[in-house]
């Protein structure tokens, strides 16, 4: 069941709040109002508790129909609220909500209750992912890799930074702002076939530049800390399965657990070992948290934000 079919039906609804001031007035533009009833319906569903959801989600894996549809209309809110982040990113709210419906529905299938933590949580991962990459599809003519377009917001935002006072920057300064080497750096640049200005308006959105279409994570809202924090902890879980070597390379190299994003030759430094032996170690690790979230069903965005390819 797709978003507009969701629309369509009235149905729906989720975790978090959707601030909508509700307009009794007819508009002229029917995609308004088609927004407008959904909005106004998915705000009906009161918020499960964690008991409510811990019995409909085990329901769920037993194949109960009604328990998944309840599951799914008790957590549209949250679709919602996440898609809300992404406006004026090329895509219409309408269609941002659609990819963020499919991504709650396989959170869903995929969603183990006995794991210990909330639903939104998981779900969140797949709603995000969802989203993003239908951004990256269609924002974008020349189709590139996920995480390539993650690094080139990377750098991007790094030289909005470093040039906030009007001065250049240099291409180290841009490496040691993005947390990548210099090859890093220029690879990554070589991959965007235009490197805009930043100030320079979208396509999309005249008012809107490239800086400020790209999301700035230091300024979060709490809903999105808790989510975070809860996050957090998980990775903290799944890191804690490593060992003491593997754990602090992957912890400094993707700034997990309050570290800076380092590069291997800062990681070799500080340990005293060669570069070739930390990415040794980094691909070891990476392959260990591989094999422990396929278990898990869980994908490896949701651990690794993609800041660098997995084996530069």
């Amino acid at each position: 069941m797709t978003g507009r079919t969701m629309i369509a039906d009235k149905e729906e609804e989720c975790q978090g709040e959707v601030a909508v001031e509700e307009d009794h007035h007819s508009s002229d533009d029917p995609i308004f109002d088609a927004v407008q009833i959904y909005f106004n319906e998915i705000r009906k569903k009161p918020l499960l508790s964690a008991q409510e959801e811990l019995r409909l989600a085990r329901l769920v894996k037993e194949g109960d129909f009604d328990a998944r549809q309840k599951m799914i209309e008790h957590n549209l809110r949250l679709v919602v609220k996440i898609a809300r982040h992404y406006i004026n990113r090329g895509v219409t709210l309408l269609d941002l909500i659609e990819e963020g419906n499919l991504g709650l529905i396989h959170a869903l299938e995929k969603f183990d209750p006995e794991l210990g933590y909330r639903f939104s949580t998981y779900a969140t991962w797949w709603i995000r992912q969802n989203i993003e990459r239908a951004i990256m599809n269609q924002s974008r003519t020349i189709r590139l890799p996920v995480h390539v377009v993650k690094d080139i917001n990377i750098v991007l935002r790094a030289i909005h930074e470093l040039e906030t006072n009007g001065a250049d920057s240099s291409l180290e300064e841009i490496a040691e702002k993005a947390g990548m080497t210099l090859e890093e750096v220029r690879w990554v640049m070589q991959q965007n076939e235009k490197m805009l200005s930043l100030d320079a308006p979208l396509d999309i959105d005249p008012m809107l530049s490239i800086g400020e279409s790209i999301p700035d994570d230091k300024n979060l809202q709490p809903d999105m800390l808790m989510e975070n924090f809860e996050m957090e902890n998980l990775v903290a879980q799944w890191l804690g399965k490593l060992n003491e070597k593997h754990r602090l390379v992957i912890e400094r190299r993707y700034g997990f657990n309050g570290n800076e994003i380092a590069t291997l030759d800062q990681i070799a430094q500080s340990l005293e070992l060669t570069r070739e032996r930390i990415r040794q170690i980094q691909s070891e690790a990476l392959r260990e948290l591989r094999n422990l979230l396929s278990r898990l069903e869980i994908s490896q965005d949701m651990l690794i934000p993609g800041n660098f390819p997995s084996e530069m």
